[in-house]
Parts: C-alpha cells; structure tokens; sequence
C-alpha cells in the first residue's frame, strides 16, 4: 500500500513538472513573469518616446545571484554563448555572481519613477562645449569606458552614476575613482569573468585572451560593481542594430559598441534620454576621437568589431524621431 501510494505522489510530482514547464515555457514572443523580489524600477506613468523600439520594456539590466539562470531560461539567454548569452557559461557567472554585494540599480530606494538621463559618450565634440553643469542636473549620468572625468569637468561634468567597462577598458589609476559611481562590466567572453573573480579575490590576473592588456586592479568595491544581463547587448544588437544572426563566412562578427549598449541599457531605466559627445567627424579623419587623449578619427575607421555606419544611422534615426535628444548637434 505505501509503495501504491509513493508513485502515486512521485506520478504527480512529475505531472507537475510537467505542466509547469508547459504553462510557464517561452516560446520567445511570450514571457513569463518571473519574481523579481525587491528588484523592481519604478515605472513612469507616460510612456517614453522610445518605448516602441523595446520588446519587453521592463526588462531588469543586471544579472543577480538569486536568479540569473531563471531569468535567462526565461528570456532565451540561456542559449546563446557569449556575448549575447550565459550558455557554457552559467557556473562562471554563478561562481562571480555570488562575489557581488548587491545587484540592485540604484542603492537608495527608488522614489523618483520618471527619470531623466544623459549617456555621455566619448566623442571629440564634447571639447570646448562646456556641457559639464548642464550633464550634472541630470537625474542619472551614464558614462563608459575609461573617459575621464578628472580634468575635464567643464565639459562633462563630475557625476557618474553608472559607467559602463570591460576588463580591457576600466581604470586602474584609483585618483579616478568615485564611491558614488556603479560600475557596470559588460562580459564579451569567458575571461572577461576570470578576470573579474581574480582582481576582486586578489589573486594574480591571467592576461591571456585579452585583445590588450586588461587592468591588474579594481578600483571599485564589490558593492559597486554589477553585470550587465547579457539580454542587453542582444537586445542592442539583434532589435535595435538588426545585425544578422550569422555572419557570411570569413567576416568578423560584428558587436555593438559600449556606447549603443549604454544607449540600450538608459532605455530599461529612464523615462527621458538625452545623449551627449556622440557625434563623430568621419570626414576629417585627424579630428579628434574622444574629448580626451591625442587618438584620432583614423583609428575609427580601422575598427573590424563594430559597425560604425549602422551606429550612426540608428542614432540619426532617434534623434530624428525625438525619441532622444542630442545636446552636440
């Protein structure tokens, strides 16, 4: 009679099972909603200009400990290798993940719903423009890469409130550092996370597999840092730069730059985007690159990664439509 009743229950524990994975599956146009706990933004009440360029405009940008792999089966992450994905890559992220004090957008509880942002590239416009005070009143201020704030203040102001990095491009030189500032790795490949469990644990950084030498050190503390959900990069790739899926044979892949992706990632968070140091002069290729250092034009125009030209069309396009506002016309 026990045994009767042992695969009774062990028939309906499965019959569960399988029902859950029918009603609760994604066929990529649906998706189920998945318990965020306390990661929630608040919402605006009026839709942003550029709600329409979204699938799934409350897409949570970081990945957490508690239930990246739940949220990547759940938006399809989960298969695709990196960039775009976790797949072959789950127990790297599970192992960095649960280094990480926090996966939260922002510290303070958030009171304010509708937000008003500025992405500050870090294009060669941005000289002379003295842009800094205004870029300061913004609500949130997105930074990438390593463009500097230290000196030169005038023309991009001093607050960060996220910026954007890889290990190949975060600073290492701690006067640039801000504790007010939420770093935000995107990972372009498995050493990308390597690297990160090596520099927070302290333990001497593998430099193999990196395009150029990655920092040694991390400026930043564990509560600082969050991973970017590889949702985003996909997102910045697939909808909004309509890179093909599989790139004709001999041809690198192509990826969206950090700024497109920062770009994607102000989309999920604010209600107001407003884009500075993003214009670039391709007609006079010794111009400067960035607001910063003596790179030029030239080196632009020799990337192999990205897709400069389906970059600029796409930011004509949202600047044309209003559906974000360029401060360096």
């Amino acid at each position: 009679m026990r045994g009767y009743l042992v695969a009774i229950f062990l028939s309906s524990v499965f019959l569960y099972y399988v029902l859950h994975c029918i009603l609760w599956g994604t066929n990529g146009y649906w998706v189920p909603l998945v318990d965020m706990k306390s990661k929630t933004i608040k919402p605006c009440s009026k839709a942003p200009a550029f709600a329409s360029l979204l699938r799934f405009p409350q897409f949570y940008p970081f990945l957490c400990a508690s239930d990246f792999a739940k949220i990547a089966s759940a938006y399809g992450t989960n298969n695709f290798a990196l960039p775009y994905g976790i797949k072959a890559s789950g127990e790297y992220f599970r192992v960095v993940l649960s280094k990480l004090k926090s996966c939260d957008v922002f510290d303070e509880p958030d009171n304010v719903p509708c937000k008003r942002c500025v992405v500050v590239g870090n294009g060669g416009v941005l000289k002379n423009k003295t842009l800094g005070e205004k870029i300061d009143s913004y609500d949130v201020i997105i930074r990438m890469n390593n463009g500097p704030v230290l000196g030169h203040e005038e023309d991009v102001g001093r607050r960060t409130t996220f910026r954007l990095f890889y290990p190949e491009s975060v600073f290492s030189d701690p006067t640039h550092n801000d504790p007010n500032t939420t770093a935000v790795l995107i990972v372009f490949k498995p050493h990308d996370l390597r690297w990160l469990l090596e520099v927070m644990i302290g333990r001497n950084v593998n430099t193999n597999g990196f395009w150029k030498k990655p920092a040694l050190n991390l400026i930043y503390k564990s509560h600082q840092i969050r991973i970017l959900d590889p949702y985003i990069i996909r997102e910045a790739a697939y909808q909004l730069l309509h890179f093909p899926t599989v790139f004709p044979k001999g041809q690198k892949p192509k990826h969206p730059t950090t700024g497109i992706i920062a770009i994607t990632l102000a989309f999920h968070i604010c209600s107001e985007i407003h884009l500075a140091g993003f214009k670039y002069s391709f007609y006079n290729p010794n111009g400067p690159l960035h607001y910063y250092g003596n790179a030029t034009m030239s080196l632009m125009s020799k990337n192999a990664y990205h897709n400069v030209t389906a970059e600029q069309l796409f930011l004509k396009a949202i600047i044309e439509k209003n559906m974000v506002i360029n401060l360096t016309q």
